[in-house]
C-alpha cells in the first residue's frame, strides 16, 4: 500500500505597496484599505493611513481661514520674526559697510520723491523703515519690541499676507506724511533724511485701534499708548512726528479695509482691490504734493 506525498499549499501572497512595488507591506491604509509601505504610511487618529489619501483629504478639505480672510497660521509670528530679523541685518550692515553707504543709499528725503532734482528714487520711501540711527540705540530696540508685541497679536488675526501689507503700506504712508508735512527742498541746503520703522509701527498701532474697535473690545490702553508716543515725537528733537502721523492714518486704513469687507468667497479680492485703492490714494497724494512744491 502506497502513500502519496500530498500536494504543498500554496503561500499566500505578499502585498506590496501601490506606489512602491518592490517593497513588502504589511500595513494597510485605514481609509482605502491598501497596503502602504512605510515611506507611504501616515499617521492618523486611528492607525495609518497611505499619502494618497492624506493628499486627497488637503484636497478636499476647505482651508480654515480667520475672521478677516486670512489663512489660519499657527505657531510663531514667522512674518513679525522676519521684519525684525530683515532690520537687525540692515543695522549691522550699516556699522559693518565702511562710507556710510547703507544710509546714503536706502534713507528717505523728500528730494527723493521729485524727478525735478534729477535723483528720483521712490523706492526709498519704503527701504528707509528697514533703517536705524546709529547714534540712538534704543531707537531700533524700541522699533523692534513694539513690532514684536503688536505682531504677536495682529498677525494671526490678518493672516500673515494681510499682516505684512498693513506693516509695508504703512511704512510707505509714513514717508508719505513726512513728504506731505516738511518744507520742500531748498537747493543748496543740508538734506534732512529719515530712517526707521517708527512709521511702520504707528500703522500697527492705527490697525490694532480698527480691529479692537471692530471686535467690540476696549480701545483705552492703546489710545493712551498712541497720544504718548505722539507727545514724544513733539517733545524730542528728531523724530519725524509726520512720519508717526502718516503711519497711523495709513495702518487705520488699511485694516478698516480688511476688517470691514463682507465675508464671502470675493473677501479676499475686495480686500486686495482696498489695499491697490490705499496705495494708489498714497502715490496721488504725492505726486500731487511733489507737482505742487
Amino acid at each position: 500500500m502506497s502513500y502519496g506525498i500530498p500536494a504543498a499549499e500554496p503561500s499566500a501572497q505578499i502585498p506590496v505597496c501601490p506606489r512602491h512595488p518592490d517593497r513588502p507591506a504589511y500595513v494597510r491604509c485605514q481609509r482605502c484599505g491598501r497596503p502602504a509601505c512605510p515611506d507611504c504610511q501616515r499617521a492618523a487618529a486611528v492607525g495609518f493611513q497611505c499619502v494618497d489619501c492624506v493628499n486627497e483629504t488637503k484636497r478636499t478639505t476647505p482651508e480654515v481661514r480667520t475672521v478677516y480672510g486670512g489663512a489660519v497660521a499657527t505657531g510663531k509670528p514667522l512674518v513679525t520674526y522676519f521684519i525684525i530679523g530683515l532690520c537687525a541685518a540692515v543695522f549691522a550692515l550699516q556699522w559693518l559697510v565702511p562710507g556710510d553707504l547703507i544710509y546714503q543709499n536706502l534713507a528717505f528725503a523728500t528730494v527723493y520723491a521729485s524727478p525735478e532734482y534729477g535723483v528720483f528714487e521712490p523706492w526709498r520711501m519704503v527701504t528707509s523703515a528697514f533703517l536705524h540711527s546709529q547714534g540712538f540705540i534704543l531707537h531700533i530696540v524700541l522699533n523692534m519690541y513694539m513690532l514684536w508685541v503688536f505682531g504677536q497679536a495682529l498677525e494671526p488675526l490678518l493672516g500673515r499676507i494681510r499682516f505684512l501689507a498693513v506693516y509695508l503700506l504703512s511704512a510707505f504712508g509714513g514717508s508719505v506724511g513726512f513728504l506731505l508735512l516738511t518744507p520742500g527742498y531748498v537747493p543748496g541746503q543740508p538734506l534732512t533724511g529719515v530712517v526707521g520703522a517708527s512709521g511702520a509701527i504707528f500703522g500697527l498701532f492705527g490697525a490694532m485701534l480698527v480691529v479692537q474697535r471692530r471686535r467690540g473690545g476696549d480701545t483705552r490702553q492703546l489710545w493712551v499708548l498712541i497720544i504718548i508716543n505722539g507727545v514724544i515725537g513733539f517733545v524730542v528733537p528728531s523724530i519725524a512726528w509726520q512720519a508717526h502721523l502718516g503711519g497711523a492714518v495709513t495702518g487705520a486704513m488699511c485694516a478698516a479695509v480688511i476688517v470691514y469687507t463682507p465675508r464671502g468667497p470675493r473677501q479676499g479680492l475686495m480686500q486686495a482691490c482696498g489695499l491697490l485703492v490705499v496705495l494708489a490714494l498714497l502715490v496721488a497724494v504725492s505726486a500731487l504734493r511733489v507737482a505742487g512744491a
